[in-house]
């Protein structure tokens, strides 16, 4: 690693690349976009909007009046979601389970604040979030936006700075913002959700009639009225709640978008649809369903081109397209006696005569044709697309509290979500490796249910699930926010897959039974305010205050990880190996060494290196053989002038 001499060959520290101090700048990376689209409306960096509609042409819109949708804080609310956070997430491997290991993480937090942080790291990367945001009840709503600081007033809402008293986000239905409030808190939410879907992600929303229709509207402006899928009826109370004027309510929503290119994997098949396919052949298990077509266009009138004779053996039931000796006539006749239709015209049946059988119509003469519907397809047990209408035991709020409270005895949890309707969800729209996101997390429903999928399809699905620590009404011992419910529930849940499994020979590889606990709080660097010193000199103390951002009393652990999310982009389960003395057999290890980090994120196959020593020498370094494209951090205050520039010109140096 050669020395460059001389003053040109010298970095000055204001020239120095500084790792990133925030999240991303989300408004930043959209005009980014946009002028990669249509670079000819951007001039010194900025977005010409006049020339935009020139470019745009027909597809501006400037009349006076249009179709919008906005509420009293629309502005505010789109403006906090532009703020960069400063936060950051702390790791905590006591409360986690397996660490070292697992890729399953649980984040305490206010989830705008997380999705801010996560957005570097798992844009496009989630392929399902499901959330079960707070219903717009008239009621208060803990969660704390403030447009001007939005992490202060969740530190203080938190306990973790002093304060007078908690900040509620309060909306009474007479406060005139009983929608504007829940619309300002749940946009921008969103918003940093979809940029964290694949292509082929969804997004699952329950919500209840309060505010269905905003929310509809706030979904079709954010995901596009064309990613709609539907809006399913969840019955979870046949009973009825009779909390409401009138009606007894049964029912919740839940809202599906799509991204352009979603793909989806069936629900499992019900024992009830499963004893349908009492037949079988040496093909395999079928069930039989009638190829004449049934309901729209099923009329010889309508589709002439699909009424055509069949002919059965009624001896081995098979069908042909051509008239044969003993061979039975088959027409498409509806039961009043007037010409329906197939459903497959003659191309079709020909290629699949293999798969038609011929049955006898009661006790009469007549014959049928029906379809062998194969139970399985190319190796894998046939799926079933759901409906528009959900209901039954997997899907009752009464079924899944008493699960709940044999699962936590004495912890009260109201209205959880059930676990086998999150199974559904996971086991239709993801598969292996797959990562799946809930960030108003509640009592975990979301991870318990990942867990579960996982562990019946032998599946390595990641969650990540966010909750904010709201405190509980009846605090326990161990168990006195909302976040900490969820986090136990894990374990409990966790433990008890353990139990079942110990003993058992395992032939398909470990499942990945643990999680991770990361807690937002204020970032590891010091929060320049300015000054109003005059004095010179005193201005100068307040500057040498930041020489070094690191706040008094940092962890290594702590920086690593906000290093590795907010400058390399690395997921939470990013692993950190300590490279050893003797490892990098550095001239200094007799004094002790340098302390250097190999972080490395499983996922993207990439890794950096940091070291947050005092001092920094370039013989330190000298065995990591770095490279123009390995990333090095390491503090600014370690480095002279000299080494910074000889580190420059080796790889990709940020300094903290």
């Amino acid at each position: 690693m050669g020395k460059m001499n001389g003053s040109n060959g010298k970095q000055k520290k204001s020239e120095r690349v500084r790792v990133a101090r925030t999240s991303a700048d989300l408004l930043a990376e959209q005009v980014e976009k946009l002028k990669e689209v249509f670079p000819e409306a951007t001039s010194e960096g900025k977005v010409d909007f006049d020339k935009l509609k020139t470019t745009l042409g027909e597809f501006a819109d400037d009349r006076p009046e249009r179709y919008s949708f906005t509420w009293a804080g629309k502005r505010d609310c789109i403006k906090l979601l532009q703020v960069p956070s400063r936060a950051t997430l702390i790791p905590c491997p006591d409360e986690s389970i397996d660490w070292e290991t697992t890729s399953n993480v649980f984040i305490e937090g206010e989830n705008l604040e997380v999705l801010k942080l996560l957005y570097k790291a798992y844009y496009g990367r989630v392929k399902m979030i499901y959330i079960d945001p707070p219903y717009n009840t008239g009621k208060d709503f803990i969660y704390p936006d403030n447009f001007a600081d939005p992490l202060d007033t969740y530190l203080r809402l938190t306990g973790q700075k002093d304060s007078e008293g908690n900040v509620l986000t309060s909306n009474p239905e007479t406060s005139g913002r009983y929608h504007s409030a829940w619309l300002s808190m749940i946009y921008p939410r969103l918003f940093v959700a979809r940029q964290l879907l694949r292509d082929d992600g969804v997004i699952f929303v329950s919500i209840d009639d309060n505010e269905v229709y905003n929310l509809r509207i706030v979904m079709n402006e954010i995901f596009g009225e064309e990613c709609f899928v539907a809006d399913i009826v969840v019955v979870n109370n046949l009973k009825g709640r009779n909390d409401r004027k009138h009606i007894a309510t049964a029912h919740e929503r839940l809202l599906m978008y799509v991204r352009e290119a979603f793909s989806e994997y069936g629900l499992q098949l019900t024992p009830e649809r499963l004893a349908e396919y009492r037949y079988e052949d040496k093909r395999g298990k079928y069930r039989p369903l009638g190829l004449r077509k049934r309901g729209g266009a099923d009329t010889r009138a309508k589709r002439p081109n699909l009424f055509f004779p069949l002919y059965v053996d009624p001896k081995t039931k098979a069908v042909s397209l051509e008239p044969k000796h003993g061979y039975a006539m088959v027409l498409p006749v509806k039961s009043d006696g007037t010409d329906g239709c197939w459903r497959w015209n003659a191309r079709k049946v020909a290629r699949r005569l293999v798969d038609l059988i011929g049955e006898r119509v009661g006790t009469t003469e007549r014959y049928d044709v029906f379809v062998k519907d194969r139970l399985e397809v190319d190796g894998k047990q046939r799926r079933m697309k759901p409906k528009s209408v959900w209901f039954g035991s997997d899907v009752s709020t009464d079924g899944a509290t008493k699960a709940f409270r044999r699962l936590m005895p004495g912890v009260e949890f109201k209205n959880p979500k059930p676990v086998a309707f999150l199974d559904d969800l996971v086991t239709y729209a993801t598969e292996d490796d797959d990562i799946v996101l809930d960030f108003f997390a509640g009592s975990a429903t979301t991870a318990h249910a990942v867990l579960a999928v996982n562990s019946r399809t032998v599946g390595s699905r990641q969650f990540i699930v966010a909750q904010l620590p709201e405190s509980m009404e009846a605090p326990l011992k161990q168990v006195k926010t909302i976040a900490d419910i969820g986090k136990e529930r894990i374990r409990r849940v966790i433990a008890k897959m353990k139990k079942e499994k110990a003993g058992k020979f395992a032939t398909d590889g470990p499942q990945d039974l643990g999680f991770r606990v990361y807690k937002l709080a204020e970032s590891n660097y010091k929060a320049w305010k300015g000054t109003d010193e005059k004095d010179p000199e005193k201005y100068a103390k307040t500057m040498e205050m930041f020489l070094d951002p690191l706040k008094d009393g940092w962890r290594p652990e702590d920086v690593i990880a906000e290093v590795a999310l907010k400058e390399a982009g690395f997921g939470l389960n990013c692993r950190i190996e300590q490279i050893h003395h003797q490892d990098t057999k550095a001239p200094s290890k007799k004094n002790g060494g340098p302390t250097i980090f190999k972080v490395s994120d499983p996922d993207k196959e990439q890794f950096f290196y940091i070291c947050l020593d005092d001092k920094v020498r370039l013989d330190d370094l000298k065995p990591l053989n770095l490279t123009r494209d390995m990333l090095l951090v390491c503090r600014d205050v370690a480095l002279d002038d000299e080494t910074a520039a000889n580190l420059a010109l080796q790889c990709r140096l940020r300094t903290i």
